[in-house]
């Protein structure tokens, strides 16, 4: 599952516990991802699921949901 991955690399990258990363959690404000964090995260994701991510779209990339959305959508293209 897509959420479950991206999850995971979030945890990871911040050291943070899964269990506190939900749909709903903004990387920067529930998160605490400063600038670097978030792009350390997309390259992550863009390597897990072999896509390449617009740097005008990752602005738009707020919330874990929004980025599961995006995948989604790239995944299936």
């Amino acid at each position: 599952m897509i959420f479950e991955t991206i999850r995971k690399i979030i945890s990871e990258q911040l050291g943070l516990d899964e269990k506190i990363i939900s749909l709903d959690s903004n990387l920067t404000t529930d998160l605490d991802a400063d600038s670097l964090d978030a792009v350390e995260i997309i390259m992550a994701i863009e390597d897990e699921f072999s896509i390449e991510i617009p740097d005008d779209r990752i602005e738009d990339l707020v919330t874990i949901h929004d980025l599961v959305e995006y995948i989604e959508s790239s995944v299936q293209a």
